[in-house]
């Protein structure tokens, strides 16, 4: 790659991998055209202990958040109280009481989902759609991610990059996962690694924990939120087309290596990927427990449920995935 022309990078990769028009003018699902009941009905042979495990973040008020681009972490609000019941301010009978709360956040706040309106190129869309016609003040009125909400469970596979090639099962800020590190990764995970068409592929760097030891010992985030992390290299958009997933997630902040590989860029793997692949990206995910569970038991295939908050004409969304095993 030339490192001073993201944007002669960006356009050749887009020419290469773009999957416009392949399910018609009118697709809003993308990727998630792989993820067909077939592709769900593998996913759920993959269950031989019925073990579930959780792969969210907390939505808090201590998350990484620090307000970049107006995104601040949950604010947690109570509008009814135990202390409003035992004083009877509630108004209803027969001592009868209750709590209600509320939260106010950015969708994109901890564990989520990029929909296919979260990212243009050129102020184009996906599906080669003017990115005004899709979302403008109001929502994304064409692929709000309500329009995928009940098709995100297949087959997830995790894919420890961070445990096959880094140090103490890390990889350093800066390291740019390449696809001969993710075929790297398979070999060593083995057969139950072997990533399948509608698959969706869960690549965990090991920057999470890190980050929690950090917290622990009182340091705080950091630079988690939008700071120098692993992910994955712009050089992985034909991987990430050709291997035909429904969707990858990673336990980072931005999916995608940080510092990006170019001089002057941002997120340049995001603007090929969702507009042109049309690829659903998980971001925040906590891959500890599971990737945990699959070294010990050598099985890092699980049946992933991971539907999002089906907020109307959203760009991305809130959700909590679930692997079942």
């Amino acid at each position: 790659m030339d490192r001073t022309d993201p944007e002669g990078a960006i356009a050749a990769a887009a020419a290469r991998v773009s999957n416009w028009g392949r399910w018609g003018a009118v697709d809003v699902l993308g990727t998630l055209n792989f993820l067909d009941d077939a592709a769900r009905l593998a996913g759920a042979a993959t269950i031989r202990r019925g073990t579930a495990i959780s792969l969210s973040q907390a939505f808090g008020g201590d998350g990484p958040q620090k307000g970049w681009r107006r995104r601040i972490n949950p604010l947690h609000v109570m509008m009814d109280s135990g202390t409003d019941s035992a004083f009877g301010v509630q108004g209803f009978p027969h001592g009868a009481g209750g709590a209600d709360d509320m939260i106010t956040m950015p969708l994109q706040c901890s564990t989520q989902w990029d929909g296919l309106g979260h990212i243009f190129d050129h102020a184009v869309a996906w599906n080669g759609r003017k990115a005004p016609e899709v979302v403008d003040g109001m929502g994304d009125h064409v692929t709000g991610i309500q329009t995928v909400g009940a098709r995100m469970a297949g087959r997830g596979v995790l894919l420890d990059v961070g445990r096959a090639l880094g140090t103490d099962g890390e990889l350093p800020d800066g390291f740019a996962i390449t696809a001969e590190h993710l075929a790297a990764t398979i070999q060593a995970q083995g057969e139950s690694a072997h990533v399948r068409r509608g698959d969706i592929v869960m690549v965990r760097t090991g920057q999470l924990a890190r980050v929690r030891r950090g917290l622990a010992a009182g340091a705080g985030w950091g630079d988690y939120a939008g700071g120098p992390a692993p992910g994955l290299s712009f050089t992985t958009a034909d991987w990430l087309h050709g291997s035909e997933i429904a969707g990858l997630a990673t336990d980072t902040w931005g999916f995608e290596v940080r510092p990006n590989e170019f001089d002057e860029a941002f997120q340049p793997l995001h603007q090929v990927v969702i507009p042109h692949i049309g690829l659903f990206l998980g971001e925040m995910w906590d891959l500890e427990e599971l990737a945990a569970d699959c070294a010990a038991t050598g099985q890092w295939d699980s049946f992933l449920v991971a539907a999002p908050l089906m907020v109307t004409e959203a760009v991305g969304a809130p959700l909590h995935p679930v692997a079942i095993r």
